[in-house]
């Protein structure tokens, strides 16, 4: 199910019996139906909880995880013990660049999900940028 931007406020807003878990499954389904990963272009896939941050890169016409990254891996977690900060971020977006381009990737298509492009996500798209990844 795809809705636009303006429907999904009048579901939030007004229908009162939507759950508030159905309404970001709603909001990243919408986004998502847009976005496909490709073997010459795969997706930069980001998922945010409060401790830490997690990013991979899915070639989604196979079905298939290239890269993965979070801050709980080791080389990440010897410089910033916390997770939760956005120099955190940026360091893990630089690792995943730097990763991704010992597998010859270059370009990739940013799918931040249900978050806003602010803050950590925007901090590790940054870092990636910075690590040589181009979106």
């Amino acid at each position: 199910m795809k809705f636009s931007k303006r429907v999904l406020w009048k579901l939030k807003n007004k229908n009162k019996k939507l759950k508030p878990n159905r309404y970001k499954k709603l909001k990243r389904e919408s986004l998502r139906g847009s976005l496909k990963g490709t073997s010459e272009r795969p997706r930069l896939s980001v998922y945010r909880s409060n401790e830490n941050i997690y990013a991979q890169i899915i070639d989604d016409t196979n079905s298939a995880t290239l890269v993965s990254c979070s801050t709980l891996d080791p080389d990440i977690i010897i410089d910033i013990p916390n997770g939760r900060t956005c120099d955190a971020s940026q360091l893990m977006g630089r690792k995943l660049a730097e990763l991704s381009l010992k597998q010859n990737i270059t370009k990739i298509v940013f799918d931040r999900g249900p978050y806003l492009y602010h803050g950590r996500v925007k901090a590790l798209a940054d870092g990636a940028r910075a690590g040589g990844l181009q979106f």
